[in-house]
């Protein structure tokens, strides 16, 4: 898996400050897509184990919230393999840290995807350019969603 961006303070993607990891790969191709570039499997740096660790540390203070993976599209069956053992890793680590997980995809079609097991908030549905809403918090358009699949 490649990744087109880390933000280690992040107060766009999730409540609270955030880190946000931009995975590369997306199939949804939306019109009006602010990150089109990550559509390609191939943009980007590649995930590493180095990478991993940039990651934890960043998300190590108390004052981060959590981590939030956007894209591209984490739910990619080609991101889902590396991200599985990656959030396993962060629940294990830092279990107070919630995450957050965007998606193009509407989270009934995600079936039973196992990374959905580590993730405590799903975004999906893809970008509508008709139904942009600037004015909503955590989602472009209107139709997204926030499905909270764990509360503390």
């Amino acid at each position: 898996m490649n990744y087109g961006a880390i933000k280690k303070t992040d107060i766009a993607n999730g409540p609270g400050v955030r880190v946000s990891l931009f995975v590369s790969g997306c199939r949804n191709h939306c019109s009006g897509c602010f990150q089109p570039e990550t559509w390609d499997f191939n943009y980007g740096e590649p995930f590493t184990k180095e990478t991993e660790n940039e990651i934890i540390k960043a998300l190590s203070p108390s004052w981060i919230q959590g981590l939030s993976v956007l894209g591209g599209d984490p739910m990619e069956p080609e991101n889902q393999k590396a991200l599985l053992p990656f959030l396993r890793r962060i629940k294990e680590m830092l279990p107070d840290k919630d995450i957050w997980l965007y998606t193009g995809y509407l989270l009934r079609d995600i079936g039973t995807s196992p990374l959905l097991s580590y993730a405590d908030v799903v975004v999906d549905g893809p970008f509508i350019e008709e139904e942009k809403d600037a004015g909503l918090s955590f989602r472009g358009s209107r139709n997204q969603r926030i499905n909270y699949l764990r509360r503390e």
